[in-house]
């Protein structure tokens, strides 16, 4: 027989909340690091020229290469005739200054793309990786493929203007949590705010790591398809957010609305414990068990990102069928939490048997089974 049991009060949905605020970015998504939630977006989907933010793809398979061992950050790679002639100082584009026919280790590399932005650099990692640039935009599709960007394009490894090289600001989203959860012993390099190269310093241009509490990376953008962009994340007391805008009319007003953006997440939004690790639900009725219950249990505590003072609001309904037949394992699954929002999605948490419980002998079965037909239990 399917039981449940119920306590109710208002389901707050995360998404109720994204009204309250509202971005002057023409393109913007804000999204929980550690749930994926998303807490705003707007028109986040929608595909757009990525500017220099797109050089996050390039960060990203260099990091994966160092990770994998089929680089190291001592590697050295040289500077070719294109890559200065595109991305160098020749180019009036965002450089790293770097010299034809100079050696560069990947180690500086990695710094002359993040910190300065260097088009030069990210041709340089290219040529040298992949043998040519576009064999390179080749890896970036089959990358982005694999991590599920659904709205990404590449054609280049900078972000310079073409049609083919497009993605959204939820894409942009996803890339960078993938870069922070699986390359963290990379990830420091994008709050150091300056870097020198060639007897030249240029400053981080990211905006936040000046102006925002826990600001810790990652990179903007800007071209005039694009406008100003950004793709940033910061992190406070163990709550990260990563943010996207774009489509911005100036620096200033990046800066500005980055900053309000990210403000926003931590002033509305808190980590609320509903279950705890181990946590005992109900019982279950077990047939033909030498125990006639089961304790159901929460196996892992279940964390989920609300809106702040809304930790009460919140229903839950769980659902199981009994009596279960014995043997009955540990861990088994056994019933489940449904957690079902106003817009009707819904979550299922497992709920598991708290204990083993052994099946009795043919003896004991047999009274049960005269015991349930003569009355009824």
């Amino acid at each position: 027989m399917k039981k449940m049991w119920i306590f109710t009060a208002v389901l707050m949905s995360l998404a109720q909340y994204a009204h309250a605020f509202e971005s002057a970015a023409r393109n913007a998504i804000l999204v929980d690091f550690d749930t994926g939630a998303y807490l705003y977006t707007k028109n986040h989907q929608d595909k757009m020229p990525p500017a220099s933010m797109s050089k996050l793809m390039t960060i990203y398979i260099i990091f994966d290469k160092l990770k994998t061992g089929k680089l190291s950050l001592d590697d050295e790679f040289t500077v070719s005739e294109n890559a200065w002639r595109k991305g160098g100082a020749a180019s009036g584009g965002s450089t790293m200054f770097l010299n034809i026919g100079e050696k560069v280790t990947v180690d500086d590399l990695l710094r002359g793309i993040i910190i300065q932005s260097g088009n030069d650099a990210c041709i340089v990692a290219a040529e040298n990786i992949s043998g040519s640039e576009e064999e390179f935009a080749t890896l970036m599709n089959k990358t982005a493929e694999k991590l599920n960007l659904k709205n990404s394009s590449f054609a280049n490894s900078t972000g310079l203007p073409d049609e083919k090289q497009m993605m959204s600001a939820e894409d942009l989203a996803l890339l960078a949590r993938a870069i922070i959860k699986e390359y963290p012993e990379y990830y420091h390099i994008f709050k150091q705010k300056e870097f020198m190269h060639n007897g030249i310093n240029q400053g981080n241009r990211n905006p936040l790591l000046y102006s925002v509490e826990g600001a810790d990376g990652l990179k903007t953008g800007h071209t005039n398809e694009a406008g100003f962009c950004l793709t940033g994340s910061a992190i406070r007391h163990g709550q990260r957010f990563i943010e996207v805008i774009a489509g911005l009319n100036s620096n200033k007003e990046r800066s500005e609305e980055a900053e309000r953006l990210m403000n926003y997440g931590f002033r509305e939004f808190e980590k609320y414990q509903f279950f705890t690790k181990g946590q005992i639900i109900d019982n279950v009725k077990v047939w033909y068990g030498e125990d006639k219950t089961v304790d159901m249990l929460v196996k892992n505590d279940v964390v989920r990102l609300i809106k702040k003072g809304d930790g009460e609001k919140y229903s839950f309904k769980v659902i199981y069928d009994e009596p279960l037949k014995a043997p009955v394992k540990q861990n088994d699954v056994v019933g489940q939490i449904e957690i079902k929002s106003p817009d009707a999605t819904k979550e299922m948490i497992p709920l598991v048997a708290a204990k083993d419980v052994a099946e009795v002998g043919l003896f004991k079965r047999f009274v049960s089974n005269i015991k349930y037909y003569l009355k009824g239990k």
